[in-house]
């Protein structure tokens, strides 16, 4: 079995504990205006303008491959390390996944997975799957649909059964000044979250930037963001109001 990957190297602390070897999986089911890699979107992949000429933006690889180069590289997982899947969406593929998830882990292999959580059965994964890193955009399923195209009631249904059955879930939530970064939408993150067992879980803030606004552009897709950014003090507030609703409040 393969798995269509866009973009696969190594990253310290920012997609799981200590030195990972990091593996984008084609296809995401939202569509963030914001998204960073809006190359992954299309579950076959996206025809991108680049300097040498147009490319596909994913290749496949075997489960059997992506294994062997994880434990060649296992000298390099320092401080933790492992392997990351991420995305796009990595439960869009979700028998190759699962596949890829068993085999790393019957080689002792630390695996983390990055999700936007709207899978039914994410939680079959929990076993598998050291480290949990969840979005979790929005607090209202309304305003969530329609800015990402579906609404969150299964996000929200997946992040209660992960904070009380997984043992190590890192919550991200993306501020995007004009969707979710007002003072009241901390309010509310935090009242949603306050009745959700935490005692495995951290929390962090990741603030809207246009890293990826290139990448639109070589798509052939329009970037409609204006504005979006939010102050590093509007961070501060939200990572004061979630301290002091007694959750966990880190910066990778």
């Amino acid at each position: 079995m393969a798995l269509r990957i866009f973009q696969r190297g190594f990253n310290y602390s920012q997609d799981g504990h200590g030195n990972r070897l990091v593996y984008h999986l084609q296809g995401c089911n939202l569509h963030c205006p914001w998204c960073a890699n809006p190359e992954s979107m299309a579950p076959g992949g996206t025809w991108m303008d680049k300097e040498g000429g147009r490319v596909l933006s994913c290749r496949s690889y075997s489960v059997d491959a992506l294994v062997e180069e994880a434990q060649r590289s296992a000298m390099l997982f320092f401080d933790g390390g492992g392997v990351t899947l991420t995305g796009g969406e990595p439960t869009l593929q979700w028998e190759a996944l699962g596949e890829l998830l068993n085999a790393l882990h019957d080689a002792g292999i630390h695996t983390a997975m990055e999700t936007n959580g709207t899978h039914p059965n994410l939680a079959e994964l929990f076993p598998l799957v050291d480290q949990l890193i969840l979005d979790c955009k929005h607090h209202d399923s309304e305003r969530h649909r329609a800015v990402t195209g579906v609404p969150n009631e299964i996000i929200w249904e997946n992040l209660a059964r992960a904070l009380d059955a997984h043992g190590d879930v890192l919550v991200r939530i993306p501020l995007v000044d004009g969707f979710n970064a007002s003072e009241a939408d901390a309010a509310a993150f935090a009242a949603r979250m306050a009745p959700l067992p935490k005692r495995h879980a951290a929390f962090e803030f990741l603030t809207y930037h246009e890293y990826g606004k290139i990448k639109w552009e070589q798509c052939g897709m329009p970037y409609t963001m204006r504005g979006g950014f939010v102050s590093e003090e509007r961070r501060r507030q939200f990572e004061q109001t979630f301290r002091e609703a007694g959750m966990q409040v880190v910066r990778t």
